[in-house]
Order: structure tokens, then sequence, then C-alpha cells
């Protein structure tokens, strides 16, 4: 019996491809929901990387720390108070998820 070419695909994650793409400065205050005066402030007052010389790309870690910025503006912590817990929560996360896979390795 012959199979559906549909039998032939398999699942795919968009999610597990979005650390390869960098965007750009419109493309990232769409996703944060913030305006470009916000992100350009947000952007030297964090010291949040970009690459690009013509154009600033934000990498996903890049996005991710605006989009915790906005959370923490949002619950009304002031810049720098939303810029420092952007930085704790990503390092803490960022150190469960080492030991996490340090445990698994073990």
């Amino acid at each position: 019996m012959a199979r559906r070419q549909s039998e032939l695909l398999e699942d795919v994650s968009v999610a597990d491809r979005v650390v390869d793409l960098e965007f750009t400065v419109g493309q990232v205050c769409k996703i944060a929901g913030i305006t470009k005066m916000q992100l350009d402030y947000w952007t030297v007052r964090g010291d949040i990387p970009t690459r690009g010389n013509k154009q600033r790309l934000y990498d996903a870690h890049a996005v991710e720390t605006v989009m915790l910025i906005k959370q923490a503006r949002d619950l009304g912590f002031d810049v720098n108070a939303a810029i420092g817990a952007a930085t704790e929560y990503q390092g803490m996360r960022d150190a469960e998820r080492h030991q996490a896979a340090e445990r698994r390795a073990a």
C-alpha cells in the first residue's frame, strides 16, 4: 500500500531555530511591544549587544532581555531595576540550565 506524501513529513519546531535568527530594530519593537525610543534607551542603559553597522541587529538572547525589561517596567520597576531584574533572571535561569545539563551528563 502506498504511503501518502504527508506521512513522509516530520514535526518541525520554529522555536528551536529562533536562536539562529537576528532581528531588526522594528522587529524587536513589534515583538516586545515597545517604541524605538524605548529600545534605543534600553539598549544603551542595559548594554544590550547588537550587531551590524548600518542597521542594528539583535539576537534571540537580546530580544529576550528586551522582553524581560518590558515585563519589569509593566510591573512598575524603574529602568535600572528592570534591567537588573532581567539580568538577574537570565543569570539564574542559565545557571539552573547548566546544573541540569551537568546532572544529565553525570
